[in-house]
């Protein structure tokens, strides 16, 4: 298992980055988007109708796929008080008690959005003139990202691969 693991984490580490660039160009893009609509708005005395649609779209984007990689990092909430205190086994079993948790909170997102993209897909938005489904797109890849990125902590943390820096993707 262990070598698995080191076999393809150059591939999650890869697809965590690039999850990341693209979270942070959906937040570029959004503030653009934003600013684009006030312009119009208050300089042009006509704001663009599309803008809001957009601009939330973008933040689903860029929320789901930043907490996807927040959750590989460890930078998500946690048993953090208690870590000062507990011996390692106790620190191990805090820690996969955790993990569990996002894992069944991730699988709910891709679970539940799937559902609802099913859902709302023959709805149109209408400034948009795209299916109201796309919108809950980000939650799917969002929750499924996080599944795969909590499983890789939990993999590791059992093969002994565990350590402050194992998930470091700015390198």
């Amino acid at each position: 298992m262990r070598d698995a693991l080191l076999a393809i984490d150059p591939f999650i580490r890869l697809l965590a980055k690039a999850a990341l660039y693209a979270a942070g160009v959906g937040l570029v893009a959004m503030t653009l988007v934003i600013f684009w609509q006030v312009f119009g708005r208050y300089v042009l005395n006509s704001s663009p109708s599309w803008s809001e649609s957009v601009a939330v779209i973008l933040m689903a984007w860029f929320i789901f796929l930043g907490a996807s990689v927040g959750i590989r990092e460890g930078y998500h909430l946690g048993f953090d008080v208690l870590m000062y205190v507990m011996p390692p086994t106790g620190k191990i079993v805090l820690r996969t008690i955790s993990d569990l948790a996002v894992l069944g909170f991730a699988l709910a997102m891709m679970i539940y959005g799937t559902q609802l993209l099913q859902g709302t897909w023959g709805a149109v938005i209408p400034t948009l003139g795209l299916s109201v489904g796309l919108s809950f797109l980000p939650l799917i890849v969002g929750g499924g990202l996080s599944i795969l990125f909590t499983v890789e902590r939990i993999l590791r943390r059992f093969s002994g691969l565990e350590n402050a820096n194992a998930f470091a993707i700015a390198d």
